[in-house]
């Protein structure tokens, strides 16, 4: 076969100060006016704190608190869409999430964002909430199959990491402090 076309996909993209401390903190403070719940594990709803030890909410674009987080994700996502990865987006049709992991256990094992049967997840959408040096271990790891460590993410506060939904990931444990972070899925239609 001829190709007319390279796979110019990259693994992952990020912007970092996509959020400002002030507005990384006043993130947290509207998730943590709202009661967490332990994060479950996939379409069937598992609890399962082997694989996933984390507590979480949900940030409804409905909430005239949160409208300006959604725009700010949406353009720094459809930004850097153009330049890394040229998906054909639709938009973010599923809650933001908010997630905290605790020490000494919170994490979230090897996972990929997508699922038979829910909508098309494209990009997968993480923001570092939390300032690194107030937790440890709690690394947002990618895998590319070269390197059975993963990559690690930058892990700067208002960090704004993006990826293809169906690239291998977890967060490692935290081993000390807290770690909070806000998780977005942005769909489009069926690859093809």
């Amino acid at each position: 076969m001829w190709h007319f076309n390279l796979d110019n996909v990259n693994l992952y993209a990020y912007k970092e100060n996509a959020f400002t401390k002030d507005e990384c903190k006043k993130i947290i403070d509207i998730a943590k006016k709202q009661k967490l719940k332990t994060g479950l594990l996939g379409t069937k709803n598992n609890k399962d704190s082997n694989v996933r030890d984390s507590k979480i909410c949900w940030l409804r674009e409905e909430q005239e608190e949160v409208k300006w987080i959604y725009r700010r994700i949406a353009d720094i996502v459809l930004s850097i869409n153009s330049k890394f990865f040229n998906f054909d987006l639709l938009g973010i049709s599923e809650s933001l999430q908010f997630t905290n992991y605790k020490a000494p256990s919170g994490k979230y094992g090897k996972h990929i964002d997508r699922a038979y049967g829910i909508t098309v997840r494209k990009l997968s959408v993480s923001i570092q909430l939390t300032d690194p040096k107030k937790y440890k271990g709690g690394e947002l790891r990618l895998y590319d199959g070269a390197d059975k460590h993963g990559l690690v993410m930058n892990k700067n506060q208002g960090t704004l990491v993006v990826f293809p939904s169906y690239v291998l990931h977890e967060v490692s444990p935290v081993t000390k402090g807290e770690r909070n972070s806000l998780v977005a899925w942005i769909q489009g239609n069926q690859f093809k």
